[in-house]
């Protein structure tokens, strides 16, 4: 048992997070480094008008920008890299608890079959990026945002009560496991998400939209993904 869990979390985590990875090189890669520029102040935005902050370079200055440009591709790939091996750690370790929480189901003699481990994929979009996204939604660099900390253990606990609440509600089978998925749905945001005062932003709202609108269609494909390659493995005769 515990070399199939491993072993389907193993190739449906790195299978999903291979496609995560390339969605967001394609999609999401130009608005952060876009982001950055306006973090770093390369370019500025007001009344919505675009600001490049350039001024003219003497032969020495641009020796020296193309040094910089120089470590500055190299830094780009060393980053890329680390990117992509987080991202396949990330997407593994997510693997492994769905996997584990099929076993767990049927454990309790809930049988596990390709449509129900899609949609427990959908379920985990829903914890991990809605639930959490209405209080604290995915930032561009640069953006000012409350006491990392605070937000943090906000995250992770909204997360936790939304996956037990999902699994109460799709498994509970009573009138009062609903109703206490439901409590643990809303409690976090009656609690409220750490936030500050007001906003200040760097980069332009089109900006950040763009960027919150990809990030979440990006997370859904891989989830949903995840529970489809999760499901394959997971219902395959038995790994040894």
């Amino acid at each position: 048992m515990t070399a199939r869990i491993f072993a389907s979390a193993l190739f449906a985590g790195l299978l999903a997070g291979l496609i995560a990875v390339l969605l967001q090189w394609a999609l999401m890669e130009k608005l952060i480094l876009e982001g950055e520029e306006y973090e770093t102040g390369a370019k500025s935005h007001f009344a919505g008008v675009l600001v490049l902050n350039e001024d003219g370079e003497t032969a020495e200055q641009a020796a020296e920008s193309g040094v910089a440009a120089e470590e500055e591709e190299e830094s780009l790939a060393t980053r890329y890299a680390l990117a992509f091996f987080a991202a396949f750690v990330t997407w593994v370790g997510w693997a492994l608890l769905m996997v584990a929480g099929f076993a767990l189901a049927e454990k309790y003699g809930q049988r596990i079959t390709m449509k129900d481990a899609i949609l427990w994929g959908v379920a985990g979009f829903g914890a991990i990026h809605v639930m959490t996204g209405i209080g604290l939604a995915p930032e561009l660099p640069g953006t000012p945002a409350a006491e990392l900390e605070l937000r943090q253990l906000w995250w992770m606990t909204t997360a936790a009560t939304a996956i037990i609440a999902f699994a109460l509600m799709a498994y509970g089978r009573k009138l009062l496991y609903i109703v206490i998925g439901l409590a643990l749905l809303i409690a976090p945001h009656l609690i409220g998400a750490p936030r500050l005062d007001g906003y200040a932003g760097v980069a332009p709202p089109e900006l950040s939209g763009e960027y919150v609108a990809r990030s979440y269609a990006v997370a859904f494909i891989a989830w949903v993904l995840l529970g489809l390659f999760a499901g394959y493995f997971w219902t395959r005769k038995k790994i040894t």
